[in-house]
């Protein structure tokens, strides 16, 4: 059973009642229906970013995810993290108010920087934590290219390995582009030798993000959970259900 029933879905945010739908159908198909998790949106504020700001893949996105975290956990809030060089904001979108949010969260930003993930992960860390939460989470991570640091954020996903989070990292853009090998090596890291369990996905949404159809979209952001889900178990990082 979803956290939140279609017919709050449908008097708080009637727009979402479509992705809503969707994820429930992936996750039924992934064993996933009735889970609990909490559900993070990581968002990239780089300059390269403005044309999928200007577009409305972004708040798409974000749309989206709130559509599935309905399913996943009951507050009808995802908190969000936008980044570039440094932590650009934390802050959160909801059902009641998600038409406009992200345009309406980047008007009071500023300069949109470089692209450095290590902070943004530890901001959802230390948000995590902070929470006092044991559920297992969900963490969408999205980008349009590598960190400048690739170093640490390699360490910082091998750490947070020993914490209930799955990173899945979602590109936008040129899918022939080189930007996104780190995120393919970053997915392939060696278990046991760098991590305790594979805590991460990546897959590439295209130039056209907000165009890929709610199912494969879903499908994409949960397929990889399951198996975290139970290797984190096995090795205790997630209670067992």
């Amino acid at each position: 059973m979803a956290a939140i029933s279609l017919s709050k879905v449908e008097e708080t945010a009637p727009a979402l009642v479509g992705p809503y739908r969707s994820a429930g159908v992936s996750l039924r198909k992934h064993g996933l229906d009735g889970t609990r998790a909490a559900v993070y949106l990581v968002v990239d504020y780089s300059g390269s970013m403005k044309p999928f700001y200007k577009d409305g893949s972004v708040q798409a996105l974000a749309d989206r995810v709130l559509g599935l975290s309905a399913h996943l956990d009951d507050d009808g809030r995802v908190p969000v993290v936008f980044f570039s060089t440094d932590v650009d904001a934390v802050t959160e979108i909801a059902l009641e108010t998600h038409r406009g949010r992200i345009e309406r969260i980047v008007s009071g930003l500023g300069h949109m920087g470089r692209t450095s993930y290590h902070l943004a992960m530890d901001a959802v860390i230390d948000h995590y934590l902070d929470s006092g939460s044991r559920e297992p989470a969900l963490v969408v991570f999205q980008t349009d290219g590598g960190p400048i640091n690739r170093l640490a954020a390699e360490r910082y996903l091998c750490k947070a390995a020993r914490l209930p989070l799955f990173w899945q990292f979602v590109g936008f853009g040129d899918r022939g582009s080189k930007q996104f090998d780190f995120l393919r090596r970053l997915d392939d890291l060696p278990v046991p030798d760098q991590r305790i369990v594979d805590n991460a996905g990546f897959f590439h949404a295209g130039p056209d993000p907000s165009a890929m159809p709610d199912d494969e979209l879903y499908d994409r952001l949960v397929g990889e959970f399951p198996r975290w889900l139970g290797a984190a178990r096995a090795r205790g990082i997630v209670p067992s259900a």
